[in-house]
């Protein structure tokens, strides 16, 4: 099978034929880039493992990550827009959390690979 676009041979045409079919819509994977987009950096990384162990507030993350309270809610509103943390409004303050276990468990699993 030749490629139209790019003028490449396929090799192994039945093994084309296999994988093709259940290849993710591209926008799926656009989604996923992104994802990945904001999981690669190392800021909202840490925020992600504190939030693992326990429901924080941005002073606390602040505190915890030695940032500014300012940098660390910017970094949240990202987290938030990309679905990974949650927040919820007590009194004056204003608590986050991980969305659900997919997000601890994607940290935890791409940990273990960095540690191979």
């Amino acid at each position: 099978m030749e490629n139209k676009k790019t003028d490449i041979e396929a090799i192994n045409i039945d093994l084309v034929n296999k994988i093709k079919p259940d290849m993710p819509k591209k926008e799926l994977l656009y989604d996923l880039s992104d994802f990945f987009k904001v999981m690669g950096d190392s800021t909202r990384i840490q925020l992600l493992w504190a939030l693992e162990e326990s429901e924080l507030c941005v002073g606390e993350l602040a505190a915890i990550l030695d940032m500014t309270k300012s940098a660390v809610s910017h970094q949240l509103k990202v987290l938030r827009t990309a679905k990974l943390v949650r927040s919820q409004k007590r009194g004056k303050n204003v608590y986050y959390s991980l969305n659900d276990e997919h997000v601890q468990t994607i940290v935890k699993m791409a940990l273990e690979h960095v540690c191979e």
